[in-house]
């Protein structure tokens, strides 16, 4: 593929016009000069001519084409030396004039296309390289200037230096078939050496061809064509990521555009590597469940739990749709008020974001999962259907569909759970020595320093993927793209009203009693419920006890429902 300009006439151009060759002599007025073989003068309209159906450019003084650089890098200097060598020749029998003379340069009488045809020009070209020592006939010489004048520069390359090699060489094909067959099938085994890969492809070749199979190739020739053939499969690495490699569609990946908040939004969970004390005083891992907003790339919540339920998951919907309120300890730089997001305009719909921390309130239209227990149950399926939430889940092995979750939670081990105590990397491999006789937080503590630390760093870092296409060389923060897009989208999502937050909570049944509510080993109690301090509740199928609702991350209130 070469670029070219449109010819252009010239005097000395040299035109076909009714099956005559003639010669341009004059431009002038709108009217051309045209004279034929026998000098006779032709003067007409410069319209008439290049409108005429039989007009042709026989042989004009042509732009050469563009050279494709990039294919010249490729090749060895002596060849694109050579190349340059003959474009000068044939340049100057073509223009008279070899390429980067000086403006004023005159032509050489022998190659002036004034004086001379082309054929003469070629026929003197010839003899003066025959004169050189370049020994080149006629009709080489016109096959590479008309090359020339099709494809520029690269006609003229050697193009032996040009010709792609295979990337396996001379190996048999039915080899090279073996052995990709035995590269797929590792796929789903536990990782092996490129021996036993060996071992599989005699096996192959000797079940498909008995005795007329091919030779095996030497040790060191199959181990080059091993690492060849399983390039980019990891057959002889991690096999997690073989086995993902494998998922992956062969078409190219799409792409969705989020053009306001809330309109796609992503969920997932994923073990933190963090050690915690848990709720019964044993020390574990737990696992991080959180939502990213596609069009801000907002976190609007996340929760720490030892194991992801269907409840922790509707919870993180309530959590999402609610202001996230200042605590104490946090510095008043936290506050929305203080933040670039639009706080007056917001405040005015909740009152609520008067005391609020700087996270976007996102109100999902449309989330997105994978086939974890806690996403396909009813109690999410009927949290997302009350809520008005379009329930998204991916196809089944296609972790690609919710990318972009699945990338956040590296920037949480790098940017958040390496600093804080009790952090034993994601690997035993990358486990410090005696990390678990190393100082814990409880996992109270570990949610305030998680929902501390997206407040404070994670909304306010720039992110690579949040660019104005009018500036696109600044990447904007989490919060910047949600104060830009609320002006694009012209409308602002209500937060969730405080009833509709309880409703999403879990429910625990108990009696009142004197000491109020036990739950989970903790005793809640308040004077309102002292009027029903061993009163009966009037739920018979609870056996009268009394609707308890909860947060499983906020341990300093509960909900009681006054039957």
């Amino acid at each position: 593929m070469t670029v070219s300009r449109p010819p252009i006439l010239r005097i000395g151009d040299e035109v076909r016009l009714r099956d005559q060759v003639h010669v341009v002599d004059g431009l002038a007025n709108g009217e051309i000069r045209l004279l034929d073989v026998t000098s006779e003068v032709v003067m007409m309209p410069l319209s008439q001519l290049l409108t005429d159906p039989t007009f042709r450019v026989v042989a004009a003084v042509p732009p050469a084409p563009l050279p494709p650089a990039g294919l010249l890098e490729g090749l060895p200097d002596e060849a694109v030396e050579q190349a340059r060598w003959w474009e000068r020749h044939i340049m100057e029998v073509i223009t008279g004039l070899p390429p980067s003379s000086e403006k004023d340069a005159r032509c050489r009488p022998e190659f002036d296309p004034e004086i001379r045809s082309l054929r003469q020009r070629e026929l003197t070209k010839v003899a003066e390289l025959s004169s050189q020592g370049e020994q080149i006939s006629f009709k080489t010489l016109q096959r590479l200037r008309r090359a020339y004048e099709r494809e520029g520069l690269w006609a003229l390359v050697d193009h032996r230096f040009t010709r792609l090699s295979s990337p396996t060489g001379r190996a048999d094909e039915r080899v090279v078939a073996a052995m990709l067959t035995a590269i797929g099938e590792q796929t789903h085994q536990s990782t092996g050496t490129a021996t036993r890969v060996r071992r599989r492809t005699q096996q192959i070749l000797s079940a498909d061809y008995g005795n007329e199979a091919p030779a095996m190739p030497p040790e060191r020739t199959f181990y080059r064509l091993f690492a060849v053939l399983s390039a980019g499969k990891h057959t002889t690495g991690s096999a997690r990521t073989r086995q993902s490699v494998a998922k992956q569609p062969e078409r190219p990946f799409g792409t969705v555009t989020a053009f306001r908040p809330g309109e796609w939004t992503q969920i997932d969970s994923t073990p933190l590597n963090v050690r915690v004390v848990l709720d019964n005083g044993e020390t574990d891992r737990v696992e991080l469940t959180w939502m990213i907003d596609l069009a801000t790339r907002t976190i609007p919540a996340a929760v720490l739990r030892p194991t992801t339920k269907a409840a922790d998951a509707a919870i993180l919907l309530a959590k999402a749709m609610t202001p996230e309120p200042m605590r104490p300890g946090w510095v008043d730089a936290l506050r929305m008020s203080r933040s670039v997001l639009p706080h007056r305009r917001l405040t005015e719909l909740d009152e609520r974001l008067e005391h609020a921390a700087a996270r976007p309130v996102i109100v999902p239209e449309t989330i997105v999962c994978d086939h974890g227990k806690a996403y396909i149950s009813r109690t999410f399926q009927n949290a997302c259907r009350a809520m008005g939430i379009n329930f998204q889940p991916t196809h089944k092995g296609s972790p690609w569909e919710k990318g972009n979750v699945e990338r956040s939670f590296d920037s949480v081990d790098t940017l958040f759970a390496q600093y804080v105590a009790g952090y034993v990397g994601s690997s035993v491999e990358h486990r410090g020595r005696h990390a678990e006789k190393g100082a814990v937080w409880s996992m109270a503590e570990l949610q305030a320093l998680l929902d501390e630390w997206i407040v404070a760093v994670w909304q306010n870092r720039p992110h690579d993927g949040l660019r104005d296409p009018v500036t696109p060389d600044k990447a904007l923060t989490p919060n910047e793209q949600y104060a830009a897009l609320i002006e694009i989208s012209g409308y602002a999502a209500v937060p969730l009203g405080g009833n509709d937050y309880i409703e999403l909570l879990p429910v625990s049944w108990h009696v009142i009693g004197k000491e109020g509510v036990k739950l989970r080993k903790r005793t809640y109690d308040d004077k309102a419920l002292v009027p029903l301090r061993g009163q009966p509740s009037g739920v018979a199928a609870k056996k009268n006890q009394w609707e308890v609702r909860y947060d499983p991350y906020d341990i300093t209130r509960i909900w009681v429902r006054d039957h």
